[in-house]
């Protein structure tokens, strides 16, 4: 999705004062783009957990306002590499700098900034963004006075040509943030209609709702090395769906712990999962989960590709 595969489907009578165009949020692992992205879109969209690399699909959303057209890109946080697959994370966040409007670097209040932070900013700073925005997130778990400090030492990364002090999960500051991208987008049309809303087909968000689910449950017990693949959406006469899906893993004793005793982890994970993809799909649907190993997964170039994580060459 991008502004050259669309003409314009609608232009504003004052068209001078409407603007459009595209938005990064980037940052380390765990510092709240998804949550800003839902905030900002108003509905749960992109999944959260506190498991770093929660985030492994690059996501678009479009925000409309009266005066404007965002797309806001979620991409996944920028870290150390350990495997093929921390590698193709870090190419899908550092490809979405290439041709951004604003770009948003977002710092954890709770967290010191570190070497990790100095080097976002820098790939942030080598940008061709025209507009670069520091955000300090998690203003209401973290107290004043540590906000302060974040925000100074934050400032002194790279030159920024904003900041803003926000909480995604309490709307603090939401509106201002939009307020501050839509103004410094460019002057254009609308270029995506009404009802185009994320770049993710309605597989690829169950896949995601899963992994959450299964990331919240699992918690530390292997995070890292969960994938899910939605297989088939199909649709009886009545309207209910039935939903196909495959936990993956990398080794016969995490199968075990993914399924749980008499099966009651999976259970757990698709009765939770069922509520996010009923919404999603807008009917009741029958949601069967099932469980693979495939052996080393996040080391294989072309397991990655397959589950659809990987970048384009």
């Amino acid at each position: 999705m991008s502004r050259d595969d669309y003409t314009p489907t609608h232009c504003p009578s004052s068209q001078e004062a409407f603007r459009s165009g595209f938005v990064a949020l980037v940052g380390r692992p765990n510092v709240g783009k998804s949550t800003l992205l839902n905030a900002c879109y108003g509905a749960k969209i992109a999944i959260t957990s506190d498991v770093a690399q929660t985030t492994r699909r690059r996501m678009r959303a479009i925000v409309n306002t009266e005066t404007s057209q965002l797309v806001i890109v979620d991409t996944p946080g920028l870290h150390k590499p350990k495997d093929a697959l921390g590698k193709e994370l870090n190419r899908a966040a550092l490809a979405e700098l290439a041709d951004m409007d604003v770009v948003a670097l977002l710092i954890d209040a709770t967290k010191p900034v570190g070497r990790g932070d100095e080097w976002v900013a820098g790939r942030v700073e080598a940008s061709a963004a025209p507009f670069k925005l520091l955000v300090v997130t998690k203003a209401d778990i973290a107290g004043p006075e540590m906000v302060a400090s974040q925000l100074e030492r934050a400032s002194r990364l790279t030159r920024f040509d904003d900041s803003l002090v926000v909480s995604a999960r309490e709307g603090f500051n939401v509106d201002t943030f939009l307020a501050i991208v839509s103004e410094h987008l460019p002057r254009g049309p609308r270029w995506f209609p009404d009802g185009m809303d994320v770049d993710l087909t309605d597989e690829e968000l169950v896949a995601e709702f899963i992994r959450e689910k299964a990331l919240l449950n699992l918690r530390q017990e292997l995070p890292h090395s969960v994938g899910v693949t939605c297989d088939e959406i199909s649709w009886a006469k009545d309207g209910h769906a039935s939903v196909a899906a495959t936990v993956i893993v990398e080794r016969e004793g995490q199968k075990g712990i993914v399924i749980g005793r008499g099966g009651s982890m999976i259970k757990r994970i698709g009765t939770e999962a069922r509520r996010d993809v009923e919404r999603l799909l807008g009917a009741s649907c029958f949601l069967d989960l099932r469980v693979q190993v495939r052996p080393g997964w996040r080391r294989d170039r072309s397991e990655i590709r397959r589950m659809g994580l990987a970048v384009d060459e």
